[in-house]
Protein backbone atom coordinates (compact mmCIF):
# COMPACT_ATOMS: atom_id res chain seq x y z
CA UNK A 1 0.00 0.00 0.00
CA UNK A 2 1.44 3.69 -1.14
CA UNK A 3 1.99 5.38 2.02
CA UNK A 4 1.94 9.35 2.51
CA UNK A 5 3.79 11.63 4.81
CA UNK A 6 3.02 15.16 4.58
CA UNK A 7 4.78 18.03 5.76
CA UNK A 8 3.51 21.33 8.01
CA UNK A 9 6.57 23.90 8.03
CA UNK A 10 3.68 26.36 9.72
CA UNK A 11 1.57 24.52 12.05
CA UNK A 12 -1.48 25.88 13.76
CA UNK A 13 -4.30 26.02 16.38
CA UNK A 14 -7.44 26.09 14.48
CA UNK A 15 -10.34 27.99 16.59
CA UNK A 16 -13.82 28.19 14.86
CA UNK A 17 -16.51 30.39 16.43
CA UNK A 18 -20.21 29.95 15.39
CA UNK A 19 -21.98 32.86 15.60
CA UNK A 20 -25.55 33.78 14.94
CA UNK A 21 -24.53 37.08 12.98
CA UNK A 22 -21.17 38.43 12.16
CA UNK A 23 -21.13 42.75 12.05
CA UNK A 24 -18.03 44.61 11.96
CA UNK A 25 -17.42 46.89 15.12
CA UNK A 26 -19.91 45.36 17.64
CA UNK A 27 -19.75 43.15 20.15
CA UNK A 28 -20.36 39.27 19.32
CA UNK A 29 -21.22 36.04 21.45
CA UNK A 30 -20.10 32.64 20.19
CA UNK A 31 -22.72 30.18 20.09
CA UNK A 32 -19.88 27.66 20.20
CA UNK A 33 -16.05 27.27 20.13
CA UNK A 34 -13.86 24.64 18.95
CA UNK A 35 -10.42 24.26 19.03
CA UNK A 36 -7.80 21.60 17.56
CA UNK A 37 -4.16 21.13 16.14
CA UNK A 38 -4.34 21.90 11.88
CA UNK A 39 -2.29 22.95 9.42
CA UNK A 40 -2.46 22.12 6.14
CA UNK A 41 -0.40 19.00 5.66
CA UNK A 42 -2.40 17.83 9.41
CA UNK A 43 -6.13 18.10 7.77
CA UNK A 44 -4.47 16.22 4.58
CA UNK A 45 -3.33 13.59 6.77
CA UNK A 46 -6.55 13.41 8.98
CA UNK A 47 -8.11 13.04 5.29
CA UNK A 48 -6.37 9.45 4.00
CA UNK A 49 -6.44 8.42 7.20
CA UNK A 50 -10.10 8.61 6.99
CA UNK A 51 -9.79 7.04 3.59
CA UNK A 52 -8.14 4.27 5.21
CA UNK A 53 -3.98 5.17 4.18
CA UNK A 54 -0.77 4.55 5.62
CA UNK A 55 0.24 8.54 6.57
CA UNK A 56 1.89 10.64 8.91
CA UNK A 57 1.89 14.26 9.09
CA UNK A 58 5.29 15.88 10.29
CA UNK A 59 4.46 19.17 11.85
CA UNK A 60 5.91 22.19 13.87
CA UNK A 61 4.48 23.17 16.89
CA UNK A 62 5.04 25.60 19.60
CA UNK A 63 6.07 23.56 22.70
CA UNK A 64 3.19 25.53 24.86
CA UNK A 65 0.92 23.66 22.74
CA UNK A 66 2.59 19.42 22.12
CA UNK A 67 0.48 18.45 25.23
CA UNK A 68 -2.82 19.87 23.72
CA UNK A 69 -1.78 18.19 20.19
CA UNK A 70 -1.13 14.88 21.89
CA UNK A 71 -4.22 14.16 23.29
CA UNK A 72 -6.55 15.28 19.93
CA UNK A 73 -7.96 12.79 17.52
CA UNK A 74 -4.92 13.30 15.48
CA UNK A 75 -2.22 12.68 17.56
CA UNK A 76 -1.49 9.31 15.97
CA UNK A 77 -0.58 11.25 13.24
CA UNK A 78 1.55 13.50 14.22
CA UNK A 79 5.30 13.39 14.05
CA UNK A 80 5.59 17.03 16.12
CA UNK A 81 8.79 18.96 15.45
CA UNK A 82 8.88 20.74 18.74
CA UNK A 83 10.07 25.21 18.40
CA UNK A 84 9.73 27.40 21.86
CA UNK A 85 6.78 29.30 22.58
CA UNK A 86 2.82 28.92 21.53
CA UNK A 87 1.59 27.63 18.13
CA UNK A 88 0.37 30.30 15.91
CA UNK A 89 -3.89 30.36 15.78
CA UNK A 90 -5.99 30.76 13.16
CA UNK A 91 -9.60 31.80 13.64
CA UNK A 92 -12.45 30.56 11.55
CA UNK A 93 -15.62 32.93 12.12
CA UNK A 94 -19.21 31.12 10.56
CA UNK A 95 -22.28 32.21 10.77
CA UNK A 96 -26.18 30.97 10.49
CA UNK A 97 -25.49 31.79 6.78
CA UNK A 98 -23.20 29.25 6.39
CA UNK A 99 -20.39 32.27 5.58
CA UNK A 100 -17.01 31.74 6.53
CA UNK A 101 -14.44 34.22 8.04
CA UNK A 102 -10.81 33.47 7.94
CA UNK A 103 -8.05 35.41 9.68
CA UNK A 104 -4.56 33.14 10.02
CA UNK A 105 -2.20 34.15 12.33
CA UNK A 106 1.34 34.96 10.53
CA UNK A 107 3.66 32.56 10.23
CA UNK A 108 6.88 32.58 12.30
CA UNK A 109 10.25 32.15 11.66
CA UNK A 110 11.89 28.94 12.16
CA UNK A 111 15.25 28.39 12.78
CA UNK A 112 18.33 26.06 11.32
CA UNK A 113 18.07 23.77 14.04
CA UNK A 114 14.67 23.16 13.64
CA UNK A 115 14.34 22.88 9.84
CA UNK A 116 17.04 20.61 10.24
CA UNK A 117 15.27 18.89 12.67
CA UNK A 118 12.26 18.61 10.36
CA UNK A 119 14.08 17.46 7.50
CA UNK A 120 15.51 14.45 9.09
CA UNK A 121 11.68 13.76 10.51
CA UNK A 122 10.52 13.54 7.04
CA UNK A 123 13.59 11.32 5.62
CA UNK A 124 12.88 8.94 8.33
CA UNK A 125 8.73 8.76 7.74
CA UNK A 126 9.74 8.09 4.29
CA UNK A 127 12.32 5.27 4.65
CA UNK A 128 9.76 3.62 6.34
CA UNK A 129 7.21 3.59 3.39
CA UNK A 130 7.20 1.74 0.13
CA UNK A 131 6.76 4.02 -2.99
CA UNK A 132 5.98 6.92 -1.42
CA UNK A 133 4.10 10.12 -1.53
CA UNK A 134 5.38 13.56 0.27
CA UNK A 135 2.69 16.12 0.45
CA UNK A 136 4.16 19.68 0.99
CA UNK A 137 1.22 21.55 2.32
CA UNK A 138 0.44 25.33 3.71
CA UNK A 139 3.08 28.46 4.15
CA UNK A 140 6.44 28.07 4.47
CA UNK A 141 8.13 30.36 7.40
CA UNK A 142 11.34 32.29 6.86
CA UNK A 143 14.83 30.75 8.33
CA UNK A 144 15.48 32.91 11.07
CA UNK A 145 17.77 35.72 10.62
CA UNK A 146 17.86 35.65 7.23
CA UNK A 147 14.93 37.24 5.64
CA UNK A 148 14.43 34.51 3.40
CA UNK A 149 12.46 31.22 2.97
CA UNK A 150 13.44 27.79 4.30
CA UNK A 151 14.59 26.21 1.12
CA UNK A 152 12.81 22.88 -0.68
CA UNK A 153 16.26 21.56 -2.05
CA UNK A 154 16.89 19.63 1.14
CA UNK A 155 13.14 18.49 1.03
CA UNK A 156 13.25 17.52 -2.94
CA UNK A 157 16.70 15.73 -2.25
CA UNK A 158 14.68 13.88 0.60
CA UNK A 159 12.10 12.74 -1.53
CA UNK A 160 14.92 11.87 -4.23
CA UNK A 161 16.29 9.72 -1.96
CA UNK A 162 12.96 7.83 -0.86
CA UNK A 163 11.91 7.75 -4.30
CA UNK A 164 8.93 9.57 -2.90
CA UNK A 165 6.42 11.43 -5.61
CA UNK A 166 5.57 15.16 -4.03
CA UNK A 167 2.61 17.07 -4.67
CA UNK A 168 2.77 20.70 -3.37
CA UNK A 169 -0.18 22.79 -1.98
CA UNK A 170 0.89 26.52 -1.14
CA UNK A 171 0.64 29.82 -1.88
CA UNK A 172 2.35 33.37 -1.99
CA UNK A 173 5.96 33.12 -2.10
CA UNK A 174 6.32 29.40 -1.73
CA UNK A 175 4.05 29.36 -4.44
CA UNK A 176 6.35 31.27 -6.28
CA UNK A 177 9.29 29.40 -5.35
CA UNK A 178 7.89 26.20 -6.23
CA UNK A 179 7.05 27.39 -9.95
CA UNK A 180 10.58 29.19 -10.84
CA UNK A 181 11.72 25.85 -10.26
CA UNK A 182 9.33 22.95 -10.15
CA UNK A 183 11.53 20.59 -11.02
CA UNK A 184 10.78 17.02 -9.16
CA UNK A 185 7.08 18.39 -8.45
CA UNK A 186 4.54 15.70 -9.97
CA UNK A 187 1.60 17.31 -8.39
CA UNK A 188 0.73 21.07 -8.15
CA UNK A 189 -3.15 22.36 -6.33
CA UNK A 190 -3.49 26.13 -6.72
CA UNK A 191 -6.86 27.60 -6.91
CA UNK A 192 -7.77 29.46 -9.78
CA UNK A 193 -6.67 32.96 -8.27
CA UNK A 194 -3.22 31.68 -7.89
CA UNK A 195 -2.90 30.00 -11.48
CA UNK A 196 -3.83 33.66 -12.84
CA UNK A 197 -1.32 34.98 -11.23
CA UNK A 198 1.22 32.50 -12.36
CA UNK A 199 0.49 33.15 -15.84
CA UNK A 200 -0.10 36.64 -15.19
CA UNK A 201 -3.32 37.18 -17.26
CA UNK A 202 -7.22 36.43 -15.60
CA UNK A 203 -8.90 33.66 -16.30
CA UNK A 204 -12.74 33.72 -17.09
CA UNK A 205 -13.22 30.48 -19.17
CA UNK A 206 -12.29 26.56 -17.84
CA UNK A 207 -10.58 26.87 -21.39
CA UNK A 208 -8.45 29.46 -19.90
CA UNK A 209 -7.83 27.45 -17.16
CA UNK A 210 -6.94 24.83 -18.93
CA UNK A 211 -4.34 26.82 -20.96
CA UNK A 212 -2.57 27.98 -18.03
CA UNK A 213 -2.44 24.93 -16.32
CA UNK A 214 -0.39 23.28 -19.50
CA UNK A 215 1.83 26.61 -18.94
CA UNK A 216 2.59 25.46 -15.47
CA UNK A 217 2.82 21.56 -16.66
CA UNK A 218 5.41 23.17 -19.70
CA UNK A 219 7.83 23.89 -16.61
CA UNK A 220 7.95 20.82 -15.36
CA UNK A 221 5.40 19.91 -12.83
CA UNK A 222 3.50 16.37 -13.93
CA UNK A 223 -0.48 17.33 -13.12
CA UNK A 224 -2.31 20.36 -11.89
CA UNK A 225 -4.94 20.10 -10.11
CA UNK A 226 -7.06 23.37 -9.87
CA UNK A 227 -9.64 24.38 -7.41
CA UNK A 228 -12.32 26.55 -9.27
CA UNK A 229 -14.47 26.88 -6.03
CA UNK A 230 -18.43 27.03 -6.77
CA UNK A 231 -17.71 25.43 -9.83
CA UNK A 232 -15.69 22.56 -9.03
CA UNK A 233 -12.41 21.45 -9.99
CA UNK A 234 -10.20 20.38 -12.94
CA UNK A 235 -7.15 18.06 -13.13
CA UNK A 236 -4.86 18.59 -16.01
CA UNK A 237 -2.18 16.68 -17.80
CA UNK A 238 -0.34 17.66 -20.83
CA UNK A 239 -2.67 15.82 -23.09
CA UNK A 240 -5.60 15.67 -21.11
CA UNK A 241 -8.56 17.96 -18.94
CA UNK A 242 -10.98 16.07 -16.67
CA UNK A 243 -13.83 18.31 -14.67
CA UNK A 244 -15.45 17.05 -11.14
CA UNK A 245 -18.01 18.58 -9.10
CA UNK A 246 -19.63 17.75 -6.29
CA UNK A 247 -22.14 19.18 -4.42
CA UNK A 248 -21.90 19.04 0.21
CA UNK A 249 -25.26 18.19 1.54
CA UNK A 250 -25.10 21.08 4.01
CA UNK A 251 -22.87 24.14 4.02
CA UNK A 252 -21.12 24.18 7.41
CA UNK A 253 -17.62 24.87 7.24
CA UNK A 254 -15.57 25.67 3.98
CA UNK A 255 -12.31 25.86 6.30
CA UNK A 256 -10.01 22.50 5.09
CA UNK A 257 -12.03 21.37 1.70
CA UNK A 258 -8.93 22.12 -0.35
CA UNK A 259 -6.97 19.60 2.11
CA UNK A 260 -9.47 17.22 1.62
CA UNK A 261 -9.85 17.75 -2.04
CA UNK A 262 -6.02 16.60 -2.20
CA UNK A 263 -6.14 13.81 -0.07
CA UNK A 264 -9.38 12.93 -2.42
CA UNK A 265 -7.10 13.15 -5.47
CA UNK A 266 -4.40 10.91 -3.99
CA UNK A 267 -6.94 8.05 -3.01
CA UNK A 268 -7.79 7.88 -5.63
CA UNK A 269 -4.97 8.44 -8.19
CA UNK A 270 -3.12 5.71 -6.32
CA UNK A 271 -6.04 2.70 -5.55
CA UNK A 272 -9.82 3.54 -7.54
CA UNK A 273 -7.49 4.65 -10.40
CA UNK A 274 -5.11 1.35 -10.32
CA UNK A 275 -8.80 -0.66 -11.77
CA UNK A 276 -9.94 2.49 -13.46
CA UNK A 277 -9.52 2.64 -17.47
CA UNK A 278 -9.68 6.74 -16.84
CA UNK A 279 -7.27 6.82 -13.45
CA UNK A 280 -7.39 10.99 -14.27
CA UNK A 281 -11.08 10.61 -14.29
CA UNK A 282 -11.46 8.65 -10.79
CA UNK A 283 -9.39 10.95 -9.22
CA UNK A 284 -11.11 14.28 -9.60
CA UNK A 285 -14.30 12.18 -8.80
CA UNK A 286 -12.98 11.69 -5.64
CA UNK A 287 -11.03 14.82 -4.94
CA UNK A 288 -14.46 16.36 -5.68
CA UNK A 289 -16.46 14.15 -3.36
CA UNK A 290 -13.96 14.52 -0.13
CA UNK A 291 -14.02 18.47 -0.90
CA UNK A 292 -17.69 18.55 -0.38
CA UNK A 293 -17.58 15.78 2.37
CA UNK A 294 -15.17 18.23 3.88
CA UNK A 295 -17.30 21.30 3.22
CA UNK A 296 -20.34 19.53 5.44
CA UNK A 297 -17.97 18.90 8.35
CA UNK A 298 -18.54 21.36 11.31
CA UNK A 299 -14.99 21.01 12.07
CA UNK A 300 -11.67 21.89 9.74
CA UNK A 301 -10.41 18.21 10.28
CA UNK A 302 -12.79 15.62 8.43
CA UNK A 303 -14.09 12.07 9.67
CA UNK A 304 -15.04 9.07 7.99
CA UNK A 305 -15.53 8.74 4.01
CA UNK A 306 -17.91 10.64 1.98
CA UNK A 307 -20.99 8.72 2.11
CA UNK A 308 -24.00 9.76 -0.89
CA UNK A 309 -21.68 11.93 -2.41
CA UNK A 310 -21.27 11.36 -5.95
CA UNK A 311 -19.52 13.76 -8.30
CA UNK A 312 -20.16 14.71 -11.69
CA UNK A 313 -17.18 14.17 -13.93
CA UNK A 314 -16.77 15.27 -17.53
CA UNK A 315 -13.89 13.68 -19.37
CA UNK A 316 -13.85 15.97 -22.43
CA UNK A 317 -15.66 19.24 -20.76
CA UNK A 318 -16.93 22.00 -22.84
CA UNK A 319 -13.93 24.80 -22.11
CA UNK A 320 -16.23 27.38 -23.17
CA UNK A 321 -17.39 27.24 -19.70
CA UNK A 322 -17.69 30.99 -18.16
CA UNK A 323 -16.00 30.35 -14.49
CA UNK A 324 -18.39 31.89 -11.80
CA UNK A 325 -16.80 35.26 -10.30
CA UNK A 326 -15.15 35.26 -7.02
CA UNK A 327 -17.60 35.89 -4.36
CA UNK A 328 -20.37 34.33 -5.96
CA UNK A 329 -22.21 31.35 -5.60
Amino acid sequence: MTGFVTLTAAGAIDATYRVGALRRGTFTRADSYTREVSGKGVNVSAALSAGGADTAAVVVLGADDVRFARCGLTAPLLRIVEVPGATRVNTSIIDADGATTKVNAPTPPLSAEAWDATIAALRAELASRTAPWLVISGSLPELAGTGRLVGLDAVRAVARESGARVAVDTSGAALDAVLADPAGVDLLTPNAEELSAAVGRPLGSLGDVVAAAREVIARGVGTVVASLGADGLVAVTADRAVFARADAPVVANTAGAGDAALAGFLLGFTRDSAASAAPLAAAAASAAEWGAHAVAHASTLVSGRPHGIRALVDAEPDLTRVLTPEGEA
